[in-house]
């Protein structure tokens, strides 16, 4: 299992992004508001996965004029949905162990609620939620209050107003995920787009929100951790300026598992199997996003397949209005091993 199988899973890369542009935009997608799940509340009951969660936000700094933006001050609907999907326990990153129990995995533009991490930090090592500095205290706020009370949750008053219910088939998925807090540390850093470099020390010099407990095998690496195995991004781009420093963003993160991976196959053994898997699989990059501007999606795609190799998420629901594409950095797998793909998936379409 590793790159080449979740590869062969996703099918036929993008070649030309106009066309999935025109593809996903030629259906009939949902009407509806910017993507907020409810942007006047100050208070959130959510259930994602089977995992009741209290979420806090701001509607103030959102109808704030705060230089730098403020939309990662409410929580966005894509957001519940792409947590539930990364972190169920079918889901082909785990399957094809790409994700695993010392995997490290960094989060751009997480905002306020931090639900993707609360979400996913159980099922890996390391997880480092970024964004600016605004939203660093209710995250906080938030990280702590849904570790703390996550064995707990049963006993708390629904709100058939406020919560937003999932089906059964969710609450299954979460007691296979472990679904409570007790896995990876889950970290915090600030990062600007347009002004910090990607370095190792987005994992060192991060704040911890959330320790690992003491018997969570979870955290047991044989060395530490140098660079990311995945970066995460869910509804980060909504207008035309953060395009660029987003896609140099998630290339810049990539690349530092590149250099990892070279710098362990000079210095592993044999039988050092994880060593050997890190240097295999290429850091991936997921983008999940709500179809909402037609011309700014364009620009980002455009941006993202010129760096990176792309793959839409076959199994998401059509016509939800939402998509997540993977992309793993050019230069990182194989050109053989693409060809092969490409011929595999050819052959499927009876070319």
């Amino acid at each position: 299992m590793g790159i080449k199988d979740l590869l062969r899973l996703l099918g036929e890369e993008i070649q030309a992004p106009d066309e999935e542009h025109f593809d996903l935009f030629a259906q009939q997608l949902p009407s509806g508001n910017l993507g907020f799940i409810d942007p006047k509340a100050k208070t959130l009951e959510l259930t994602v996965a089977g995992r009741d969660l209290t979420i806090h936000q701001s509607p103030a700094v959102l109808a704030s004029s705060r230089a730098g933006g403020t939309t990662g001050a409410v929580v966005w609907k894509i957001t519940p949905l792409f947590a539930e999907w990364i972190s169920s326990p079918t889901n082909p990153l785990f399957t094809q162990e790409i994700l695993t129990s010392q995997s490290c995995v960094i989060e751009l533009g997480c905002g306020i609620a931090g639900i993707v991490g609360l979400l996913l930090a159980p099922r890996v090592s390391t997880y480092v939620l970024t964004d600016q500095i605004y939203v660093a205290k209710l995250l906080e706020e938030n990280i702590t209050e849904n570790t703390q009370s996550s064995s707990s949750s049963a006993s708390k008053p629904h709100n058939p107003k406020q919560r937003i219910a999932k089906s059964s088939k969710s609450s299954l998925a979460a007691s296979k995920t472990g679904g409570g807090g007790g896995g990876g540390q889950i970290r915090f850093t600030t990062l600007d787009w347009e002004t910090d470099e990607a370095t190792p020390s987005l994992i060192t010099s991060s704040t911890v929100l959330f320790p690992p407990g003491p018997s969570s095998s979870a955290t047991q690496t044989s060395t530490p951790k140098r660079a990311f195995d995945a970066v995460l991004a869910c509804d980060c781009i909504y207008n035309y300026a953060l395009v660029e420093p987003f896609v140099s963003t998630c290339v810049d993160l990539c690349r530092l598992k590149q250099r990892s991976s070279s710098a362990n196959r000079q210095r592993q053994s044999g039988d050092d199997e994880s060593a050997e898997k890190e240097a295999e699989n290429p850091c991936i990059c997921v983008v999940g996003q709500q179809l909402r501007e037609p011309s700014v999606f364009e620009e980002f795609l455009k941006a993202f397949a010129e760096e990176f190799h792309v793959w839409r998420i076959p199994d998401l629901a059509s016509n939800s209005g939402f998509v997540v594409h993977l992309g793993v950095l050019k230069g990182s797998v194989r050109p053989e091993l693409l060809e092969e793909l490409k011929a595999l998936t050819g052959s499927r379409n009876g070319v």
